[in-house]
């Protein structure tokens, strides 16, 4: 795991309600369970002592919640539990919530001590949806003090994205491209998720970065890619200073204008005249600072960036943007992927950038140059201003394919694919990977083309699907999408269609 920094600390309060016409020792007692169970598996909980019965004691337990610094809440239904209280409990507290009842726990206390939380979570979930309220419910919201500590390891990832899209600022610079519509979507949806956006011209950028020459910090930063890139990956080291600048420059930028938020993403425009006026391509710049938790998406790509914000939160790891790019040819799929695979040669593709993907996710990373811009903008010539890149295959491991975007009419949707990079030699240039994901060519056809979906697709590194779509869930997302097994069509699937 990398050293990510740009992303919320989650401390979670456990409050517990009860029923007035219920035993309340029962809710304290197996509230207590929890708390411990937590404590030795050193998750961030705080007790919340305060037992909520009535709406006075809604207020006093938000209030100790909060006074404790708790960005986060578990609502554990001890017993039946108060439905109008407690629910109440996530209208008065600014930040996720999570709902969870007990179970009962012995065949021979069935009266005295039978809370009925497998009743009052019904009644729980009935009023939340009255009152419109956004809550965390786990697929089956009933459990032991053990059961609910597994819960609640599910739902911090959840609420770290929840907290971080709330204080999150996307920042641009450029307009978006014309010949890439597919980056040309509607930010209105942005605003209902509660991001903000900042827009900006690539003279802002270039202006900045003039005024950064010569600046004390460059030396540390030209150090510290060194030390990352070895002697193998530090192919150009007179690049080093320039990009170390822009570095810098991107790092003040997000400090002087983050504002009232407190994390960012970047957005940028990176081609064709980013390097003939910085005199490098940026990609090196982008990933180093992806790999701390600050995603830089090319090409402008808005959604692209908070998609890979949504990743480093609920992963907690560096993650990249990949176009999803091109096939795999018969020939090196039957010599280096069917003997060890059982995937199909359509259920794999090859996901490709110039060189966002941060180091520590490649093989023997280094720094290059952009053939396709050293083709257009320097005639194929020695390249000079089109280095900048970080190239090389991506490390084989659980990925997740994922991204979060609007559609032309200003609707949120997603998709969600889990696979795996295969540990197969792409014998190609960029930042680039061999992915696989089951029934690709279906999703690909029916999801990623019928949808309306862009080329860029957001990599998180692991299989955190499940984070992903209860993130969605708690984010209204309208529709989020995901690659059917071979036994479930999809709703726009050709039944006639064979297999051959």
């Amino acid at each position: 795991m990398t050293n990510v920094k740009n992303i919320p600390n989650v401390k979670l309060g456990l409050i517990s309600v009860s029923r007035d016409c219920f035993v309340i020792s029962l809710s304290e007692k197996r509230r207590k369970a929890i708390a411990d169970a937590c404590k030795q598996k050193s998750l961030p909980v705080y007790e919340v002592l305060k037992i909520v019965e009535n709406e006075f004691d809604m207020l006093q337990a938000v209030q100790e919640a909060k006074n404790a610094d708790c960005n986060t809440l578990m609502v554990f239904l001890g017993n039946f539990g108060p439905e109008t209280p407690e629910t109440q409990i996530a209208q008065y507290f600014d930040g996720p919530v999570m709902y969870a009842a007990a179970a009962e726990e012995h065949g021979n206390n069935l009266i005295n001590g039978r809370g009925d939380a497998f009743c009052g979570m019904l009644n729980c979930s009935y009023n939340l949806n009255l009152r419109h309220i956004p809550a965390y419910i786990p697929e089956y919201p009933v459990g032991t003090a053990q059961d609910i500590v597994k819960m609640i390891e599910d739902f911090l990832p959840v609420a770290r994205a929840v907290i971080g899209l709330k204080n999150l600022k996307i920042i641009t610079f450029g307009p978006r491209p014309q010949d890439f519509f597919a980056c040309n979507a509607p930010i209105k949806p942005l605003y209902d998720l509660g991001v903000e956006v900042q827009e900006n011209s690539e003279l802002d950028l270039l202006v900045s970065y003039k005024e950064h020459q010569g600046d004390k910090r460059i030396p540390e930063v030209v150090k510290s890619m060194e030390s990352e890139l070895g002697k193998q990956g530090n192919t150009y080291p007179d690049l080093l200073p320039r990009m170390a600048q822009f570095e810098l420059t991107l790092l003040d930028w997000a400090e002087q204008n983050k504002g009232a938020r407190k994390y960012v993403a970047f957005a940028d425009k990176c081609w064709p005249a980013f390097p003939k006026q910085f005199g490098f391509e940026p990609c090196y710049v982008n990933s180093r600072l992806t790999g701390r938790g600050i995603p830089v998406a090319c090409e402008v790509d808005i959604y692209g960036a908070l998609s890979e914000y949504i990743g480093a939160c609920v992963t907690g790891d560096a993650v990249t943007l990949l176009d999803m790019n091109n096939s795999v040819p018969t020939d090196l799929y039957e010599q280096e992927i069917q003997p060890h695979a059982s995937y199909r040669q359509n259920e794999t593709f090859m996901g490709f950038h110039c060189g966002n993907t941060p180091f520590c996710k490649l093989s023997k990373g280094a720094v290059k140059y952009q053939l396709i811009q050293n083709r257009l903008l320097e005639n194929g010539k020695e390249p000079d201003f089109t280095r900048g890149t970080l190239e090389g295959d991506i490390v084989p491991g659980d990925i997740t394919l994922f991204r979060l975007q609007s559609t032309a009419d200003a609707h949120l949707q997603a998709y969600i694919a889990q696979g795996e990079i295969l540990p197969a030699a792409t014998h190609s240039f960029g930042g680039i990977g061999i992915l696989a994901v089951p029934e690709m060519n279906r999703f690909y056809r029916h999801v990623l083309i019928a949808k309306h979906f862009p080329h860029h697709g957001a990599v998180a590194f692991g299989h955190a699907g499940k984070a992903l779509f209860s993130l969605f869930q708690y984010l209204k997302i309208e529709n989020t999408f995901y690659n059917h097994p071979q036994n479930i069509p999809y709703p726009d699937e050709n039944p006639f269609e064979t297999a051959e």
